[in-house]
């Protein structure tokens, strides 16, 4: 039944906006077909003309490119809830690839269908649009992650962001998460070799930064690491950080004995 996987939708969607009951129950009306796929299989493809968009319903997902001599480069990592390619209702032929990353489990809706939810209900319009800003808002973060940051801070920098996208969706235990990235795939998402990327682990590690094995990694300190990474949750707008931060404004405020006038 795709009633739990676009539940899945809904709870993304609420961690960056409001959804009335209305509107979740035109999500959870939406036709889908709930499809079991293996690790490293395409979704789409560059030059495709998709007819319906993907929602993860569990495992994860990697947006990617690859070069005519063979290199990949990865430009995003995506959790259970997300579409990524929500971008396919409005262009026609895809400009990169969209792959299973993991053994994952995906719900495709009709391009039909979601134009017809968002004619009914323009407030789930403003949600997708919405979310596809904060994506190209994770484009810009990650540009600046390949240019500007050192190779301890761009995996630490990735490895933040997962575990704060997972949170969000209510999909880690503590500061407990899977992540089953390959060293391979953090270099081509991070401009490192897989030597780099090797050795910035083993350093994370040694500072007590993260604890990463058999897919699973834990963050002892999230601000510590938060720290090492140069790590700002802003560009995520998740309405959970965001009231952190405000609430850590104020506690700082209220510290300080005022409100600035």
């Amino acid at each position: 039944m795709p009633g739990p996987a676009l539940n899945s939708l809904i709870r993304r969607l609420e961690t960056i906006t409001s959804l009335s009951d209305g509107e979740k129950n035109g999500i959870l009306n939406l036709p889908a077909k709930l499809t079991h796929l293996r690790a490293d299989v395409d979704i789409v493809r560059e030059g495709d003309r998709p007819s319906q968009c993907c929602l993860l319903v569990e495992g994860f997902l990697s947006r990617y490119k690859m070069l005519s001599d063979g290199t990949r480069q990865i430009m995003a990592f995506y959790v259970p809830g997300e579409i990524p390619d929500l971008l396919s209702l409005h262009i026609d032929v895809m400009d990169h690839n969209l792959a299973t990353m993991v053994p994952s489990k995906v719900a495709y809706i009709p391009h039909g269908a979601i134009g017809r939810l968002i004619e009914q209900n323009p407030g789930i319009g403003n949600a997708f649009w919405r979310d596809t800003l904060i994506d190209a808002g994770i484009f810009r973060e990650w540009i600046v992650n390949l240019g500007s940051r050192n190779a301890y801070s761009r995996i630490g920098h990735l490895i933040c962001e997962v575990f704060l996208k997972l949170k969000a969706v209510e999909l880690t235990k503590g500061n407990s998460f899977d992540f089953p990235i390959t060293q391979a795939e953090m270099g081509d998402a991070t401009g490192l070799s897989t030597v780099h990327v090797n050795r910035s682990i083993m350093e994370l590690r040694k500072d007590g930064l993260i604890i990463l094995e058999k897919g699973r990694c834990t963050i002892p300190d999230l601000e510590r690491l938060q720290r090492a990474a140069l790590f700002d949750s802003n560009y995520l707008h998740l309405k959970s950080e965001k009231k952190g931060v405000d609430e850590h404004r104020s506690s700082r405020l209220g510290q300080a004995g005022g409100v600035p006038g």
